[in-house]
């Protein structure tokens, strides 16, 4: 095996590697703002590590500017992706885990009144 076919292995499995564990975080996360973070974070590494072991293994010929140019629209599209989705599920009324454990501001209200002295 030559160099390149090495570091393009190794940068193969590393791929997968964040690829799995992306999915994985899927279904390990509590809410869904973790899993969207989970899986937009991991997808676009995993894309750059996959991408670039497959550009290693190519000629540096017409097809590795084709997988660069899909590494190029990869990273333009999938972060923008996650932040509309993630952005339309909070439009849509989606609250994180950290809102639905914190006090309503109704109740936060009345304990302030209550401490103030003033009834």
């Amino acid at each position: 095996m030559e160099i390149l076919e090495i570091v393009s292995a190794i940068l193969l499995v590393a791929g997968i590697f964040f690829g799995l564990t992306g999915a994985i975080g899927l279904f390990r996360f509590p809410d869904f703002f973790t899993r969207v973070h989970a899986a937009s974070v991991t997808d676009s590494f995993a894309a750059i590590l996959i991408i670039a072991g497959l550009m290693l293994l190519t000629n540096f010929d017409i097809n590795t500017a084709k997988l660069l140019f899909i590494l190029i629209f990869l990273l333009l599209t999938s972060p923008t992706a996650s932040h509309a989705l993630a952005k339309s599920a909070r439009h849509g009324g989606l609250i994180t885990m950290a809102e639905t454990k914190a006090p309503s501001p109704a109740v936060a209200g009345k304990t302030a009144s209550n401490d103030d002295g003033v009834n």
